[in-house]
């Protein structure tokens, strides 16, 4: 398979360290060529891998020429968009019109309900890229959208529950918390800061069968929830998330009565947040700064510690998972499938930090199983399409285990009893 990356920050980086890792021997990995607008940062991460397998160009990911242009030059198989989620749409029309496999990370961005954007959805994550689907089955092309951590293994953990652990699910609640520190910084963004800002800010959207999509205020509905340790109880609130689009379309004939997405950020980070929003520098408009024309949330994402140079001073660790409800052998059931990334152990093995790794490992693993043949599609496709069974088992040999905590229900205390009368005779 030959890639083209589109983006080489943090998880773009990350993307290049595990795909050489995982196959030194070029088993299904032809060539990747490393995309980025900086041409030398590019050329800084295929350097870092000393693999001549890996090259960099210079590419202007909001132009579609550009993209289509080095799809030729390298005749590509599969574009890989690692780059913020404005610029998929760019990087989506560009792979179809290449005639080449498409992934990304994160959907085509919302659209606020202009009236009541607390309330009601308007244009949904992902609506441009699924009005394609038709267009891309038609062509026999395979668009592959959320490939990341969230979305993406997530999807994975929603299909094997599906699968092998529940009879009918009833509720599906992406929880990603983590107890991480940045030593010598008050305020540090683990992840795409620009994303980041888009997500956290935007009304949280949620599902349930009688209502449909719907949105709530930012940061509402806070909860406890008891993650694995080192992470430990951790307070959660709602996020916009592509998670919450994606289910439905899956899952409504298993029993799904519900959807939604929490993740873990705290008060500070919280007030940061709403502070941007107040001062008009989450806006992606641009405004004139003297003979400049630039975004507001450019500049916060410029002037802020580069996600890719603070694993060093960071400490701890972060779960990302999926809390599964519903009922097995005629049983309410509850548990939390998760993966837990250490950062130390990410450091030293990738050379990532850890919420950049549990992000990167997983679309590697997707282009690994779509160039064994091991997933086929078409169309514009999420995870949970495909066969869970590969991908679980390749996360365990490639270090980011899956795990699973059977929580409190009645399943678990039957299950309980059992055991305890197992050696009473």
């Amino acid at each position: 398979m030959k890639v083209l990356l589109v983006g080489a920050g943090a998880v773009g980086e990350a993307i290049v360290a595990i795909a050489h890792r995982i196959d030194p021997r070029a088993k299904w990995l032809e060539s990747m060529v490393v995309g980025d607008y900086n041409r030398r940062r590019a050329e800084e991460v295929a350097a870092k891998v000393k693999d001549a397998r890996f090259a960099a160009e210079r590419v202007d990911a909001a132009k579609t020429d550009d993209i289509i242009g080095l799809c030729r030059k390298h005749r590509i198989d599969l574009v890989m968009n690692a780059c913020a989620p404005n610029f998929n749409m760019p990087i989506f029309h560009a792979s179809f019109e290449s005639g080449c496999t498409y992934m990304d990370m994160a959907m085509s961005l919302s659209v606020r309900h202009p009236e009541q954007p607390y309330a009601k959805t308007h244009v949904k994550l992902g609506d441009e890229q699924f009005a394609a689907a038709e267009k891309w089955e038609e062509a026999g092309l395979l668009a592959l959208l959320g490939s990341g951590v969230e979305p993406g293994m997530v999807n994975v953990f929603a299909r094997y529950a599906r699968d092998h652990l529940f009879d009918e699910i009833h509720e599906l609640n992406v929880r990603d918390g983590d107890n991480l520190e940045v030593r010598g910084m008050d305020i540090a963004f683990g992840f795409s800061i620009w994303t980041t800002i888009e997500e956290c800010l935007n009304p949280p959207v949620i599902w349930e069968r009688e209502r449909g999509w719907f949105t709530t205020p930012s940061f509402s509905d806070a909860e406890i929830f008891p993650f694995p340790q080192p992470v430990g109880p951790t307070e959660v609130i709602n996020v916009e998330h592509e998670e919450v689009l994606m289910f439905p379309r899956f899952f409504a004939d298993a029993g799904l009565k519900r959807c939604t997405f929490k993740y873990g950020l705290d008060e500070k980070f919280r007030r940061v947040l709403k502070t941007l929003e107040a001062l008009g520098l989450d806006r992606t408009e641009k405004i004139r700064v003297g003979e400049a024309m630039v975004s507001p949330r450019d500049v916060v994402a410029a002037a802020s510690p580069d996600p890719a140079r603070i694993g060093h001073l960071m400490e701890g660790a972060v779960c990302a998972g999926l809390w599964v409800r519903g009922r097995k052998d005629q049983m309410e059931r509850s548990l939390y499938l998760y993966n837990i990334a250490d950062n130390r152990s990410c450091m030293d093995t990738i050379g990532s930090q850890a919420v950049v790794a549990q992000t990167a490992f997983n679309p590697v693993i997707m282009m690994e199983l779509l160039a064994r043949g091991q997933w086929q599609g078409r169309g514009v496709l999420t995870p949970e399409f495909f066969p869970a069974e590969p991908f679980l088992n390749r996360m365990e040999t490639i270090g980011f285990a899956p795990a699973m905590m059977e929580m409190e229900s009645e399943y678990k205390r039957a299950a309980d009893l059992k055991a305890l009368r197992s050696g009473l005779g």
